[in-house]
């Protein structure tokens, strides 16, 4: 039986009449987005119009998913809420932590010896309150979440930025902060902001080497990584429902890439094909009936204009293969373009490394599409001329692959396949290479191509392609290489061309796997006690942060004024620092040391105040603490860009930081500030951001009697040579939000409520 079906059935009993309702308060036909949205109101039904962009709602997720680099601190978290279980259907999935460097076996039996503590203290504490468990080697979150939880009208949250995934079965799944995982599964309300909705309309049909993956990355070509934020994506036409359900999950994992809150499509024919072929045929006649309420109004795919707040149109049938990069994932090449590019900028045209698969481009389709081209290496004599990996998104996608005989294609043309984990993707990986610094390019099917974040190299060009391209080119060897018009030599000393890809959208023979890698919570949850070790170099129970002391806040130190991109990459690493996600003290220690000093153009490279001396950006921080003397971080555009990792924002709070400003941020990033009770500022005027010197001291005063929703903060700038400025700083916090600020954090107020409840 699927996992949570009477909760699935009961969502669908109620959800045509909160739609009724939602219509008739709305006086107008209704986006999917908006069906679901106003669904899952933790009030209960629709009773006013919600204005998009502008007002604060609290919304009843359906379930919650993390995986454990991130689950190791919500658990923590948690532990300290006063619950005896999770309120929502809750799993956690062991898929961070396994580094990629020889292959599935030998890599997957390192991980679960150097991270057995991490292991046993995510599986005793999923035992302890209801949490289903996902082992080590199980598969991504995201593809597990698509193959067994995601269901068509429902709302989920996880903390992972990819959880969008799961918006190619219908369903609007947000990546959140730790600390918003624990308000769902505490059984309180979950806050957003209503989005705004983008329309993005698909006509035509893919055609030839284009694939789902080449819309999302023109997409970002025509949005960039900021021009979804506040917003929901929202796909429709008949171009739409001609492609699979996995190809629309890659699309809406990659939403992350624009800021988008989450994306989505309409229920269709291929979500329903999907849903039975993974073993789901009751939810399938369960949305198979309420087809119409899991799909927009047609008054709205009929004129989309008065309905979403922007609207793209994407012709499928002239649509061309994308490459995106390097170092941001919205620079977008068609193909066609793509080689000039190489030899305008300067790019190292020999390609070092392909890599395939990962959350985002795993599916049976993604691999059967690769493998068509791989399968031509052997038929037409050709070689490998790059590294190539590939790395399946779930046991369930590996073993099915294996039988079919697409892993021996793999194999033959040179490819190691790698473990059922995220590795290279998030820097897991150690890179096969005699000089780690050194200018080079590499091509992948992932999803994010900042600098650093594959292999910690700076000088790693990394580019976005789908699986059949990065395939194509590891046979191609050079960037340069156009697979759609150019030929290569093989063995024989004959030019070839390669044919089109071939893909197979389901297995024939069905999905197969012995064992899954998933385990039940303990039906006697009393009886399992979770212990950590207080010597512990990768966990440590938290000590629940200060509250406000009811007074502005004087005399801070500048830590850093970061300049340009600072996504939370920079912010706090992934990589060898994924080791510490238990331990705050610990990984602390990577306080934005990928972060650009305004000052010096260096990184993890600041001036300390106290001794006049620099340091690393955790070391001042740590130095400010140790003489109680508070700290403000400044940044610029979309700060916080990337990850959904709270670490980016319980770093700084751990270490005496009290404020940040910049001049916009990214979405998850601002509400993990508010939630770990920070001041999470914006520059009024733009221009102000110039004004902030190295030596400042800071004030942020307006707190003690006007910090209000709606009502701007002032920063005064207290200059060593002894002249003031006083800048002007925005917010957006709402009441319950500045309440947790007094309170020092969200969870401070759940502790207290639970506390008080007893």
């Amino acid at each position: 039986m699927p996992f949570d079906l009477d909760l699935i059935r009961s969502v669908y009993e109620k959800f045509p009449e909160k739609i009724r309702k939602a219509r008739e308060v709305l006086q107008r036909p209704l986006t999917l987005s908006e069906k679901i949205l106003y669904g899952h109101l933790f009030e209960g039904d629709a009773d006013r119009k919600l204005e998009r962009g502008k007002d604060y709602v609290n919304f009843a997720p359906d379930r919650v998913a993390m995986q454990d680099a991130t689950a190791q601190m919500a658990l923590l978290q948690f532990m300290l809420a006063g619950k005896k279980t999770t309120a929502v259907p809750t799993t956690v999935h062991c898929d961070h932590l396994i580094e990629a460097e020889v292959g599935a076996a030998k890599d997957l039996k390192t991980a679960l010896h150097q991270n057995e503590e991490v292991y046993h203290f995510l599986s005793s504490v999923s035992n302890k309150y209801g949490i289903g468990f996902w082992k080590p080697g199980a598969g991504i979150i995201h593809q597990v979440v698509l193959e067994n939880y995601a269901f068509p009208g429902g709302m989920m949250i996880g903390t992972d930025s990819h959880t969008p995934n799961a918006g190619g079965l219908g369903m609007i799944a947000i990546g959140v902060g730790g600390a918003d995982a624990v308000d769902v599964m505490a059984g309180m309300a979950w806050e957003l902001k209503m989005p705004k909705l983008i329309g993005v309309k698909l006509t035509g049909k893919l055609n030839g080497w284009a694939s789902p993956k080449d819309i999302i990355l023109r997409v970002a070509g025509i949005l960039t990584v900021k021009g979804g934020t506040g917003c929901i994506v929202e796909y429709f036409g008949d171009g739409a429902d001609s492609f699979s359900a996995t190809g629309k999950g890659t699309i809406c994992n990659m939403g992350a890439e624009i800021g988008a809150t989450t994306s989505l499509f309409g229920y269709d024919a291929k979500m329903s094909d999907y849903l039975r072929a993974t073993g789901r045929e009751e939810v399938a006649a369960l949305a198979d009936q309420i087809r119409g309420d899991l799909r927009a109004d047609k008054e709205v795919y009929e004129k989309p204009s008065e309905y979403y707040d922007q609207v793209i149109e994407i012709n499928l049938d002239e649509l061309e293969p994308y490459i995106n990069g390097p170092f941001t994932p919205d620079a977008a090449w068609p193909i066609s373009k793509f080689a000039e590019a190489v030899k305008q900028h300067g790019w190292p045209e020999t390609l070092e490394v392909g890599l395939i698969g990962s959350c985002t481009n795993s599916s049976y389709e993604d691999m059967t599409r690769a493998a068509s081209v791989a399968r031509q290496a052997r038929d037409k004599h050709l070689k490998a001329k790059s590294e190539y990996t590939i790395t399946p998104g779930s046991e369930q996608i590996r073993f099915t692959i294996e039988r079919d005989g697409l892993i021996d294609d793999f194999s033959a043309m040179g490819g190691v396949v790698l473990a059922n984990a995220c590795g290279p993707c998030i820097g897991q990986w150690a890179r096969h290479t005699n000089d780690p610094n050194k200018k080079n390019s590499i091509i992948t099917s992932f999803n994010r191509n900042f600098a650093k974040r594959n292999d910690g190299n700076p000088n790693t060009h990394a580019f976005v392609a789908s699986p059949e391209i990065v395939t194509a080119m590891v046979l191609g060897g050079k960037l340069s290489f156009n697979p759609l018009k150019d030929k290569i030599m093989n063995e024989d000393g004959q030019e070839i061309m390669l044919d089109v890809p071939v893909g197979i959208e389901l297995p024939p023979k069905g999905f197969a796997v012995d064992d899954p890698g998933y385990q039940a919570p303990a039906k006697n949850s009393e009886a399992v006690q979770v212990k950590v070790d207080p010597d512990s170099d990768r966990l440590q129970l938290l000590t629940p942060f200060a509250p406000w002391d009811g007074h502005d806040l004087k005399g801070l130190r500048l830590l850093i004024k970061a300049k340009g991109k600072c996504t939370t990459d920079h912010i706090s690493m992934a990589g060898p620092w994924l080791k510490y996600r238990g331990h705050l003290d610990n990984i602390s220690n990577n306080l934005l040391m990928g972060a650009l000093n305004y000052f010096n153009e260096q990184t993890n490279s600041v001036k300390d105040e106290i001794t006049g001396a620099y340091g690393k950006v955790s070391d001042v921080a740590r130095d400010y603490k140790s003489h109680n003397i508070g700290s403000v971080i400044v940044g610029d555009e979309n700060y916080g860009e990337g990850s959904s990792r709270e670490h980016a924002a319980m770093e700084p709070r751990f270490l005496g930081v009290r404020a940040v400003v910049v001049k916009s941020f990214a979405r998850i990033h601002e509400t993990n500030l508010k939630k770990q009770g920070m001041l999470a500022l914006t520059f009024a005027n733009l221009e102000d951001y110039d004004k902030i010197l190295e030596d400042d001291s800071i004030d942020i005063t307006g707190l003690e009697h006007d910090f209000v929703p709606g009502k701007p903060l002032t920063l005064v700038l207290n200059h060593s040579n002894g002249s003031k400025e006083e800048i002007k700083v925005n917010h957006t916090y709402n009441e319950l939000q500045i309440d947790w600020f007094k309170a020092g954090s969200a969870l401070n107020l759940i502790s207290a409520a639970a506390e008080a409840g007893k």
